[in-house]
């Protein structure tokens, strides 16, 4: 998953007619780590309908702040410019709700273009 470290390069990437779910995560969490070994076979598994990228929202704390960013890690999907929706909490992901809010991430993205 390649880290984006300017506002500009975000805003750019999200722009995409593809939905990209960015990872919000910190160096200092033990829940990000956590989900680490995982996700490169799922973001090889959904590659062809979704991008992926990382912000660490220590390195950009005014965009994290300005998306209400707050529990880490935190998967926010955006198409078009335009968030569709988001898998936020305080506690811990597992593969499979990372995978289920990706599956949802594609539903949505196929509903707005049939509308």
């Amino acid at each position: 998953m390649r880290e984006i470290k300017t506002e500009a390069d975000f805003e750019q990437i999200i722009s995409n007619t593809k939905p990209v779910i960015v990872k919000f995560f910190t160096d200092w969490c033990p829940d990000c780590h956590r989900i680490d070994p995982f996700m490169p076979a799922v973001e090889e598994k959904y590659k062809a309908d979704l991008d992926m990228i990382e912000v660490n929202r220590d390195t950009l704390p005014d965009l994290s702040q300005k998306l209400d960013v707050f529990g880490i890690p935190s998967f926010i999907a955006f198409q078009e410019g335009k968030e569709l929706i988001r898998f936020v909490s305080k506690l811990g992901k597992s593969r499979d709700e990372i995978e289920h809010f990706l599956d949802r991430v594609i539903q949505v993205s196929k509903g707005l273009e049939e509308a």
